[in-house]
């Protein structure tokens, strides 16, 4: 049996006719640049993450860049941030000239640690550190409580990196406070969130694509001058921008998407129950040769007893990442078995070689240990339950060599 890591013609093949007629909508109408299809997306976005501003842009990576150059972060400022994620969040710090300061990450839920993040804020004496830019890796929410309770306590910016994580959602707090009863989505509680709409994501374009969300109304119009090279009006240019734009094309057919991601985060969601109930079945979580994902977000009740999200998206499982024994062994014997499997990622963002000497030797031993030692297994929503079967049917034969 062959089992992909993604399928996305399977995707297709129930969004072929609509995508088609969309897009000859849009070459037809002739705009192609901006339109109402760029328009109506930042709409229902916006809507979607419980905010009142989006703003397309040109890519996940794009979004980050330009919320940091809208918060005028430049040479030698210092942006907090995690060792371990996809190189765009350290890129676009490096881009502006900025220093990314690392923070260690919680080894369960493989985001930022914000117990780490106090430690380095209290030290930052002289106040280099200018913006919080945590991670929402694999679908799941960083602690928002915490973080937001440090922005608040040091008024720093939070730009949340929520390439992976569009929908999913974590207790928030308000004004610092503690977990007030409140859920609020990825993207929506710091200053701004960032998106991406790369093929892959759980809600993906044809090509690439990625959205800045914020409350802020000022922030967002600053973002719409620096996505157009800075100018205002056109051919004005008090600043330096960039050309920024999303393409009206994948705003057409995001705008289809959307309409089904929350069916496909929940068919995400039964795909990762599932491989937990045949990892458990297959005797491979209490032998201890994996450790399974865990959804760490609680609601917490007055009396503060912790219950399960229950109806929420407390993860979206954008990848099914395990912990495993001999990991570089087993992903051989997977692709020998026509079964896909990735590492995100196989080097922590200090350990990359373009930093050079710039950066003295640097130490996150979480982070490293995830790279060490983790895999991602096929999660789309079109798996089928026979797939699933057959992966972890392989993973056990593997282990009992």
């Amino acid at each position: 049996m062959k089992v992909p890591l993604l399928d996305l013609k399977q995707q297709l093949s129930y969004l072929r006719e609509d995508i088609l007629e969309a897009v000859t909508r849009v070459i037809d109408s002739t705009t192609y640049i901006q339109g109402p299809e760029v328009s109506s997306l930042e709409q229902d976005v916006a809507a979607y993450c419980g905010v009142e501003n989006g703003v397309g842009v040109s890519s996940g990576t794009d979004a980050l860049l330009v919320s940091l150059m809208a918060l005028e972060i430049g040479p030698g400022d210092q942006v907090l941030t995690t060792p371990y994620s996809f190189f765009a969040t350290m890129g676009v710090v490096l881009r502006l000239g900025a220093i990314p300061v690392f923070v260690d990450i919680d080894p369960v839920s493989f985001n930022i640690d914000p117990v780490a993040m106090a430690e380095v804020l209290v030290r930052d004496s002289e106040r280099k550190i200018k913006a919080i830019l945590p991670v929402h890796l694999y679908g799941q929410c960083a602690d928002m409580v915490a973080i937001m309770k440090l922005a608040n306590q040091y008024a720093l910016p939070v730009i949340e990196d929520a390439a992976q994580a569009i929908g999913a959602e974590c207790p928030m707090s308000a004004e610092g406070s503690e977990i007030n009863g409140q859920w609020g989505k990825a993207g929506s509680i710091g200053l701004a969130g960032c998106f991406s709409f790369f093929p892959s994501k759980n809600l993906g374009g044809i090509g690439d694509g990625g959205m800045v969300v914020t409350r802020d109304r000022a922030l967002a119009d600053k973002i719409r001058i620096l996505l157009n090279h800075g100018a205002s009006p056109k051919y004005y240019h008090d600043q330096v921008g960039g050309n920024f734009r999303l393409d009206p094309i994948q705003a057409t057919v995001l705008r289809i998407k959307l309409t089904y991601l929350e069916q496909w985060h929940r068919a995400r969601r039964e795909n990762a129950g599932r491989y937990n109930a045949l990892f458990a079945e297959f005797g491979l979580v209490q032998n201890n040769f994996l450790v399974l994902p865990q959804a760490v977000h609680m609601a917490k009740k007055q009396d503060n007893s912790a219950v399960n999200g229950a109806g929420k998206n407390y993860h979206i499982y954008n990848q099914y990442v395990l912990r495993v024994s001999r990991r570089d062994a087993l992903i051989n014997w997977l692709r020998l078995q026509d079964i896909g499997c990735e590492v995100y990622y196989p080097l922590a963002l200090h350990q990359q070689k373009c930093l050079g000497t710039s950066f003295p030797a640097l130490s996150f031993p979480q982070a490293e240990k995830a790279a060490a030692e983790t895999i991602a297994l096929p999660i789309y929503p079109e798996l089928t339950a026979d797939m699933q079967v057959y992966v972890v049917e392989k993973i056990a034969e593997f282990y009992r060599q």
